[in-house]
């Protein structure tokens, strides 16, 4: 599924007016390789990326923005150890129909990271691309809460080090919170689900909202559930 959805951006780019992502993509400086023996020697962990299809969220229709987080994302998998677990979701409605894409793959000699790497960059690049195209669909509401909740019951933290990373504005629109409005907070969570996990991140916290204090606000409000959940570091980045 990971290579349709890559032949179709590339496709989609070169056929359409995906002409800046794809440069993007083209012009990106080379994925760094560790060697063997370094890779070898780096201890296993596990990275959970969900990509964020809300109308909300920049990603989907900023192809300059896009291809900025898959740079950044593709560098964090550069640096994982043989036998460490990648694995990618969509996000955005409850309803599961709405995103069925998943990749899973395990480091290896096969599978090595700056190859993986270099196949997470093109597809977080080429969303935009993708969702233009129909391949994947906008999204009316932003269940992060939920998607956080199956992550941790199908993936969870156990047996290795383990980051969520978020390619998504924060901007929860759901059931549980309406962040849009600064009156809106998140819930905490029951117990601590992810009691263990290494970090959690979100990458374009804020975006789209023009608004340095509306990021901050959003900031505030993760880092508390972030810790209230029990992961042991939280970064909500709106640019870098």
């Amino acid at each position: 599924m990971m290579r349709l959805m890559l032949a179709a951006a590339t496709g989609i780019g070169l056929g359409a007016g995906g002409a800046y992502a794809v440069a993007a993509m083209r012009d990106a400086p080379p994925v760094a390789q560790v060697s063997y023996v370094e890779q070898a020697q780096i201890a296993p962990a596990r990275l959970v990326i969900g990509l964020d299809l809300s109308r909300s969220n920049p990603l989907i229709a900023d192809p300059a923005f896009a291809a900025k987080v898959a740079a950044r994302i593709a560098g964090v998998v550069t640096k994982l150890g043989f036998r460490s677990e990648v694995h990618v979701r969509t996000l955005g409605s409850y309803d599961a129909s709405s995103n069925d894409f998943y990749y899973d793959t395990v480091i290896s000699t096969r599978a090595r990271p700056e190859a993986v790497a270099a196949e997470i960059r093109k597809l977080i690049a080429g969303t935009p691309l993708l969702v233009k195209s129909g391949k994947w669909h906008a999204q009316e509401r932003t269940n992060i809460l939920a998607f956080l909740d199956n992550v941790s019951q199908s993936i969870g933290c156990a047996g290795m080090p383990t980051t969520i990373i978020l390619a998504s504005d924060g901007i929860e629109d759901s059931e549980y919170a309406h962040l849009a409005s600064a009156k809106s907070h998140l819930p905490l969570p029951q117990g601590k689900p992810f009691a263990g996990c290494a970090g959690f991140e979100i990458l374009g916290l804020g975006q789209g909202t023009h608004s340095p204090r509306e990021t901050v606000r959003l900031r505030q409000d993760w880092a508390d559930w972030a810790k209230a959940a029990g992961f042991q570091r939280f970064q909500g980045l709106n640019d870098w």
